[in-house]
């Protein structure tokens, strides 16, 4: 049995090492893999959705992955000939690795959104530059570019549920519009500070009409605290149908 266990330990001591950076290399492949698709990525529209749908989920993943690999790597590197002593150091470094995934979690879930916010409104806001004539484009305000949309589009601006941006070339006409969700990232919550509250529920208290404005209900929660709140929002009245420039183009949300 000693001489069993003896070779089980030479085992890990020899290839653990490889076994756990390899992991760790993989951690490291993933990180490098997203920022390297993000790099290809033209569209400052391509690289919001890139970004908001995949960047934290694989940070989180990446994280795991490297410390499950640091786990092997520490307990094969350092070695111990005696099953208690090795169970008990596989034991504190798994505990210590757990501490450290739930610390970089909470930063993932708690703080990185702040930054990754910054980020998104330096792509969402960036001029665009019209293929027709080479030359930055005017972002039109939520007055203007109601002409450009049609009543469906406003309808769903008018509940929140999603947001148009109208880029419009001026010298030649050409128009772009891309679509973001209208409540996707959360707020900070005013208990603890937290970028934590979201929509959960939109309910219409008064439905708009062509000559009075309609009532919204939000309702939102905070992930982390639990606070509640509601805020009231204004429906613009219903418009007549609107003509859409036919140089439009609609870039939706991924």
């Amino acid at each position: 049995m000693a001489e069993n266990n003896q070779s089980i330990f030479d085992m890990i001591h020899q290839y653990g090492p490889y076994v756990g950076m390899g992991i760790i290399g993989i951690a490291v492949l993933l990180v490098l893999l997203y920022y390297l698709r993000l790099a290809t990525l033209k569209e400052f529209k391509q690289k919001y959705d890139y970004i908001n749908k995949n960047e934290i989920d694989s940070l989180w993943r990446a994280t795991v992955i490297l410390l499950i690999g640091a786990v092997i790597w520490v307990n094969a590197i350092f070695g111990e000939t005696e099953l208690l002593w090795f169970s008990v150091k596989v034991f504190v470094s798994a505990m210590l690795a757990l501490i450290i995934g739930v610390i970089i979690q909470n930063i993932l879930r708690f703080y990185y959104p702040f930054y990754i916010e910054k980020r998104l409104k330096k792509l969402r806001y960036t001029p665009r530059v019209s293929p027709k004539t080479g030359k930055p484009m005017k972002l039109l305000s939520e007055e203007e570019e109601d002409v450009y949309l049609d009543e469906g589009m406003q309808a769903e601006e008018d509940i929140f549920s999603v947001d148009y941006d109208v880029w419009v070339d001026e010298e030649t006409g050409y128009t772009k519009i891309e679509k973001y969700s209208g409540h996707l990232h959360a707020l900070q919550c005013s208990e603890c500070n937290y970028q934590t509250l979201k929509v959960v529920k939109e309910e219409i208290i008064k439905s708009p009409t062509t000559m009075e404005e309609g009532e919204l209900m939000k309702y939102f929660k905070c992930s982390y605290c639990g606070h509640k709140a509601r805020k009231t929002f204004h429906i613009a009245k219903l418009k007549e149908a609107s003509a859409v420039s036919e140089t439009s183009k609609v870039t939706s949300a991924s």
